[in-house]
């Protein structure tokens, strides 16, 4: 883990991803757990956040549960890469951008409120960068969990239950926001939300708890930034699959290890044939290689056409848009 010695900042970045403590105090619940003091958690994450090694402590979101997203992409001409960035990363609801070794070279995922919102934001981004957009909506899930294991071994997770939107009470997009910007890196943070919130800490711990129990909340704790800590070599593998071979192919794709994501999507008839997609993080590329291979040997993948886009590039990493700014339900 580039730049990362120190044996307490590395459990603290890698066992804390998920399953982060709701309760008054959650980082003495981690001090506790990792031999040292609150104050010291505490500074140690303000310091990774200023160095640029996590987001935040935060949450991240079930798609198109309590708000909507899409990935998207645009072939930009070399000479127009940086531009087009730009415009691609004004846009509020735009919480990843990357530049991707492929003719569509430019691939974001916006998000926003609900759909409208969307197509909204990828028709201004389309008008201001004179070029197609491609809209990319999720089909069906199999892995987006986001976090994987800083400690050098490939690993899978199970496959989750699908989220169970019947979970959603007023409010919680609010709550929901909160989490995407990420927690305040101080005793309390979960009375300072909810003092921002006009509710009480207990009542805002139990929906927090609510929403992770029915996977609106796909993980809670710390964002961290891969490339920044030494994963520079990072994929997203498209492949060329009818839909009801992914039925098989997607649960099993999830369940390999050195795949971080892994979901159907929409293709774009004509222009873009590829419906299953899966991200493998490595430190290299002979690495990811070798983790895409072990993919494509599945009996579930055999033979499918697929293509590794590398990222060469962040323009952007930010929590999701789930509520409009001064949205309070």
């Amino acid at each position: 883990m580039d730049g990362v010695s120190d044996p307490i900042d590395r459990a603290l970045l890698n066992d804390w991803q998920r399953d982060f403590p709701v309760t008054s105090r959650p980082f003495a619940v981690l001090a506790g757990a990792l031999g040292t003091t609150e104050a010291d958690v505490i500074a140690r994450l303000r310091r990774k956040a200023e160095a640029g090694q996590i987001t935040r402590v935060g949450a991240t979101c079930s798609p198109n549960t309590i708000s909507a997203s899409t990935l998207a992409a645009i072939a930009a001409p070399d000479h127009r890469i940086e531009e087009v960035a730009a415009i691609i990363g004004a846009e509020p609801g735009v919480n990843h951008s990357y530049l991707r070794e492929n003719e569509w070279n430019l691939w974001f995922v916006a998000t926003g409120p609900d759909r409208a919102h969307i197509d909204a934001a990828l028709a201004r981004i389309a008008r201001k960068a004179r070029l197609r957009v491609l809209d990319l909506p999720l089909v069906r899930p199999f892995n987006l969990d986001l976090g994987f294991s800083l400690r050098g071994a490939a690993q899978s997770r199970p496959v989750l239950p699908p989220p169970d939107a019947s979970a959603i009470a007023p409010g919680d997009r609010a709550i929901m926001q909160a989490l995407m910007q990420g927690l305040p890196l101080e005793e309390t943070p979960y009375g300072t939300i909810a003092h921002r919130l006009g509710r009480s800490e207990p009542e805002l711990m139990a929906r927090i708890r609510r929403l992770s129990d029915a996977h609106i909340i796909s993980r809670l704790g710390v964002i961290v930034r891969h490339r920044a800590l030494g994963w520079r070599s990072n994929a997203m593998v498209v492949w060329d699959l009818p839909h009801d071979a992914i039925t098989k192919a997607g649960p099993a794709l999830a369940a390999q290890p050195g795949v971080t994501l892994c979901y159907e999507r929409r293709p774009v008839e004509g222009i873009w044939p590829y419906r299953l997609y899966s991200m493998i993080h490595a430190r290299s590329r002979a690495d990811a290689l070798a983790a895409l291979e072990a993919a494509a040997a599945r009996p579930e993948l055999a033979g499918a056409p697929h293509l590794a886009l590398f990222s060469n590039r962040c323009f952007k990493q930010t929590g999701a848009l789930v509520a409009e700014e001064r949205t309070s339900a």
